[in-house]
């Protein structure tokens, strides 16, 4: 169970901790959290005299003690809220609080895109008494499963190929990715339980042949044709379908290559681990081992750098994006 889940089945069991220090780059479970302490704490009756929330460039430190301080009217709980607590001056000033919390009030910090100083006495307290939570950014790679999951709890599926084109077009933004997934909920209908790349591009409108991933797929099958069908929609769009990008995809995974040919083990599992990739696509590695050898992979691998830099205009003067994708490519694959 992740540190969100176990906060949050503490929460619904109304097992509750005096200080939740939410901190860090992830900002869709510091919020899940807070809304969740907002919403569910209090009856609406309580809410009136026990609630209080406030904005980090609108209050101090203090201000936040005295509240936190107070007692509870007709209630067993307060809570206490400071959203963007990053700008709150002197912060540091909560370690007053924080060594004697009150067990009737629920203090909820929102610090986000910032980590706190846990070396320093604040940071020091809140530890000691479990009461900071970090929330990191994930990596790309753990975005698709992180998807799965997420429609999993709501009793839904998704094919492999649905979550890893929503993972390629929607990025690391939980957020984000978690508005378009309840989107695409209403979309589809209650009735439908199994999401797949159809559902994805008549509802979300990406492209399930025409995409980062399909391309990706077309190097490594040196499928010539496919891939310069693909680059033709790329060119026609540029901004829906960013040189960068493709780039970056295509670098990680000659980058993941690399690092294969290097295994000893070259075992399903043993590659799904080492690489930090679905089993799934442990069949691209051997694939691609296959097409390319590991001189070829050090060639490809300075080839994507030279096209980064010229994506972003050094030695390119004048060709146009598609031109130049469409140059990286054929180079990769001859």
């Amino acid at each position: 169970m992740t540190e969100f889940q176990q906060i949050m089945a503490g929460l619904k069991n109304r097992q509750f901790k005096p200080i939740y220090f939410l901190m860090g780059e992830e900002t869709y479970y510091i919020d899940e959290i807070t809304n969740y302490i907002i919403d569910n704490v209090l009856t609406e009756e309580e809410k009136g005299f026990n609630q209080t929330i406030y904005y980090g460039k609108d209050v101090d430190a203090a201000t936040v003690i005295m509240a936190a301080r107070r007692y509870p009217m007709m209630s067993q709980h307060q809570v206490v809220v400071v959203k963007e607590a990053q700008y709150i001056d002197k912060i540091e000033d909560l370690q007053h609080y924080a060594a004697a919390p009150l067990s009737s009030t629920i203090l909820v910090i929102n610090y986000k895109y910032k980590t706190l100083d846990k070396r320093k006495k604040l940071g020091t307290i809140l530890k000691k008494s479990n009461c900071i939570f970090e929330f990191k950014k994930l990596y790309d790679n753990q975005i698709s499963a992180w998807i799965t999951g997420y429609l999993k709890e709501k009793g839904m599926t998704i094919d492999m190929k649905a979550s890893m084109l929503l993972a390629e077009s929607l990025g690391t933004d939980l957020s984000k990715i978690v508005k378009e997934l309840d989107k695409l909920q209403v979309a589809i209908g209650k009735e439908v339980t199994q999401i797949t790349s159809e559902h994805i591009e008549k509802n979300i409108g990406l492209s399930k042949d025409y995409n980062s991933f399909e391309l990706q797929k077309a190097v490594i099958n040196k499928d010539i044709l496919k891939a310069n069908k693909i680059i033709k929609v790329f060119a026609k769009n540029p901004k829906e379908h960013p040189i960068q990008a493709t780039i970056t995809v295509l670098f990680n995974y000659f980058s993941k290559l690399m690092v294969y040919y290097y295994l000893a083990d070259k075992g399903k599992a043993n590659v799904a681990k080492e690489l930090g990739i679905n089993p799934f696509f442990v069949q691209d590695y051997t694939l691609g081992a296959r097409n390319y050898s590991a001189r070829k992979v050090v060639s490809v691998i300075s080839i994507l750098r030279d096209y980064d830099m010229k994506s972003k205009g050094f030695n390119n003067v004048s060709a146009d994006m598609g031109d130049l994708l469409k140059e990286m490519v054929f180079k990769i694959t001859h």
